[in-house]
């Protein structure tokens, strides 16, 4: 997902880091006691991460789950974050899920689900929600669903997404004073761009950027417009 921007940044003279969650790419899933696809160990994860490399503060850029793991982290760490880049996912506690998140958060369904995944049904699956899946993406996204431990890991992380544990988190997220980029699909299907307007109407300062003809994949279908506005936004607003 990041391959370009990556090199967007890197071009630019920023250095980018971006890691595969544990169970997710080529990272093994930790199976270090209950709960361990959960949404807060990924969150431990992110931590552990950073504390390894101590980079000091950080830009972070999240798309879908990694929005609600990585701004819970910028949270719980005033002061470890720069910036914030915040696409197609949420971070509200009045939030609801959608259709497959709810099938997969039901017990049984969601193992019948996940376990009846195959290679060509997924890479069709991800190919009508998104115009920009290559080959090669589509060999890194199935990494996830390579085992059943890595697919039940899936389930644990959407049986933990509780939204009312956002409750507490409510004004945190402004309260950081950060500046941040809201860059959005337009077409996106599970995370609407009302929502990147509603993020916009609450972080003081931020900035929108809604990318025409992309979906939820926004890195995927249209990979060179939100990573020039990505190096665009850091260069204006970090320098």
């Amino acid at each position: 997902m990041w391959q370009h921007a990556l090199e967007g940044l890197a071009e630019a003279g920023w250095w980018a880091l971006a890691p595969d969650l544990p169970g997710y790419g080529d990272s093994e899933p930790d199976l270090g006691g209950v709960g361990y696809g959960s949404w807060e160990r990924h969150v431990e994860a992110l931590e552990r991460f950073l504390g390894e490399l101590e980079p000091g503060p950080v830009a972070l850029v999240t798309h879908d789950w990694g929005v609600p793991i990585g701004l819970r982290w910028a949270c719980d760490h005033p002061g470890a974050a720069s910036a914030l880049v915040i696409s197609d996912g949420g971070f509200f506690a009045d939030r609801r899920w959608h259709d497959l998140a709810n099938v997969m958060r039901t017990p049984e369904k969601g193992e019948k689900l996940i376990r009846a995944y195959t290679r060509e049904g997924f890479e069709t699956a991800l190919r009508a929600v998104s115009s920009g899946m290559s080959d090669q993406a589509l060999a890194e996204y199935w990494k996830a669903f390579a085992d059943d431990t890595r697919r039940l890991a899936h389930l644990e992380l959407y049986r933990s997404g509780d939204f009312e544990k956002l409750i507490p988190y409510e004004g945190r997220l402004a309260a950081l004073d950060l500046p941040a980029l809201i860059l959005w699909g337009e077409e996106d299907r599970f995370a609407t761009v009302q929502m990147a307007r509603r993020f916009h109407e609450e972080l003081t300062g931020s900035e929108l950027v809604v990318i025409a003809g992309a979906g939820h994949f926004v890195w995927d279908d249209e990979p060179e417009r939100p990573s020039g506005a990505l190096v665009d936004f850091l260069e204006r607003r970090l320098g």
